[in-house]
């Protein structure tokens, strides 16, 4: 929603916002008597509450923190006091240990406040670092969000956008078009769906209000509180009915297949809460139960771009990734990848440094981990996704994998392209040297023999072996060695 434009149909007031996500009579206010600071000659309103309304409450029974700000009192603007009491009830959450929620829909720093404002942005961002991977942090925009305040949800773990009314940028369309001259408009500069499918800065898209509140609840339902507890447990369900897993994967290589459907004949009730579904839609990630349990879910998407790893995909996972290992969530992994994208255009644009995200990601991943290769996992790619080699601890593959460092095709044309060039029929050379690559090369069982593969199963057992393997691996320590921290290639 631009300033001056009239409020959607369905939009709430603040305190309205915090009770439609809070268990019903759970909220209770903090700093409702604070007052903005006097600025100027002292005749300026200052209003109680100033522009934010801060708390705490339980969703479905769990503490969480909430603050809420109100479009309402000088535009939803950060001053002084407003910063003051978000600031404040970061604290709490960090000292408490619960979950904290951001509703945003404010007009950024208030200029008439000046460098305190400022100074109130950095202080939450720098709160929103001391967090990080300590309680979750989810930003829900409900309106503009733009200038300093778009860079704490930048930080925090999720944000939610509603569309249509959600914009989150920088710089606003009219300082884009006084400094470049460039003509855009809020929507396509900022809006939830730019968000949500060009630039990656969100990780859902909600219909309306109610809409982006119910997916914070759901979100919530698979966190834990902070990184000391573990994660909630439910009692155990059947996996979802779909396509039979030995008849999913098709003859041809080539030929695509949905690995949603993989996904949800293995986890309980075949229910996949999918993060950042929109963008970057050639890997799949997605928090999902299995025997009642959390769990973090990769797999690459056959679907698009025959589930190559590129730029966009390497950076959305390997976050995800990142932020599963940080709140104890396990790592379930299903691999069916050709490998890195190839072309000028992702290597100019830094596909090697980026890329190596996800292999940091999963190099660095402590918690369990469970990989189950599909069906190709070529090159790069096998490496990155959940391979022995980055410290996965049971890898599974189905009969239909082909673990190489290329395709058939590909390798028997730089092995034996002399022979090729000479043969009086290279055609039906080439038929049967790639069938017989394919039998040794291309098979999961050379890499089982290494011990990089545990089990070779039919896919309608694949559920069965990722309950045991999880279940065994339950009670995993991985020390690592004493640092500050490592030097992810940012």
């Amino acid at each position: 929603m631009a300033p001056g434009e009239p409020r959607r149909r369905g939009e709430h007031g603040a305190r309205e916002r915090i009770n439609l996500l809070l268990d019903v009579g759970s909220f209770t206010e903090t700093g409702l008597l604070v007052r903005g600071r006097p600025t100027g000659d002292g005749t300026a309103p200052r209003p109680y509450g100033d522009g934010v309304v801060t708390g705490y409450g339980t969703v479905d029974g769990r503490p969480v923190c909430v603050f809420a700000q109100d479009p309402t009192v000088f535009g939803g603007s950060m001053g002084e006091a407003f910063g003051e009491k978000t600031v404040a009830l970061m604290d709490l959450a960090l000292k408490t240990g619960c979950p904290v929620v951001g509703l945003n829909d404010g007009g950024g720093a208030r200029i008439q406040e000046g460098v305190a404002s400022l100074a109130l942005y950095a202080e939450l961002v720098r709160r929103n670092v001391k967090a990080s991977g300590v309680i979750p942090q989810i930003s829900v925009v409900l309106g503009p969000c733009a200038g300093g305040a778009a860079y704490s949800p930048a930080i925090t773990d999720f944000t939610v956008m509603v569309d249509g009314a959600s914009h989150m940028f920088v710089t606003g369309p009219d300082v884009i078009e006084a400094v470049t001259g460039e003509r855009t408009g809020a929507e396509e500069l900022g809006g939830a769906r730019t968000s949500n499918t060009v630039n990656g800065n969100a990780h859902f898209l909600a219909a309306d209000e109610m809409d982006a509140l119910d997916t914070v609840r759901d979100l919530l339902s698979y966190l834990p509180a902070n990184n000391l507890e573990p994660p909630p447990r439910y009692a155990p369900a059947a996996a979802g009915a779909g396509v039979p897993l030995d008849e999913i994967v098709p003859d041809r290589l080539t030929q695509a297949y949905d690995m949603r459907d993989v996904l949800r004949s293995v986890v309980d009730r075949g229910e996949l809460l999918e993060i950042q579904e929109l963008f970057a839609p050639n890997i799949v990630c997605a928090l999902a139960l299995v025997e009642g349990a959390p769990v973090g879910v990769v797999a690459n998407q056959p679907l698009h771009a025959a589930g190559v790893l590129d730029i966009d995909a390497s950076e959305k996972a390997a976050r995800f990734v990142r932020f599963c290992d940080a709140f104890g969530l396990p790592l379930l992994t299903f691999a069916d990848v050709p490998g890195y994208l190839s072309g000028v255009r992702q290597e100019q644009g830094g596909i090697i440094r980026r890329g190596a995200k996800l292999l940091y990601a999963y190099a660095e991943a402590t918690v369990p981990k469970v990989t189950v290769v599909v069906r190709k996992a070529y090159g790069g790619g096998y490496a990155v996704m959940g391979s022995k080699h980055l410290g996965a601890d049971i890898n599974l593959a189905w009969p239909t994998a082909r673990i190489a460092v290329m395709g058939a095709e590909g390798a028997v044309g730089v092995l034996h392209r002399r022979e090729l060039a000479a043969a009086d029929d290279p055609d039906a050379l080439r038929a049967r040297l790639v069938a017989g690559y394919e039998s040794t090369h291309g098979t999961p069982y050379l890499a089982a023999e290494r011990g990089y593969v545990d089990a070779v199963i039919a896919p309608r057992d694949t559920r069965a072996h990722v309950c045991r393997a999880l279940r065994a691996l339950r009670g995993k320590r991985a020390p690592m060695p004493e640092r500050r921290h490592g030097n992810i290639p940012l």
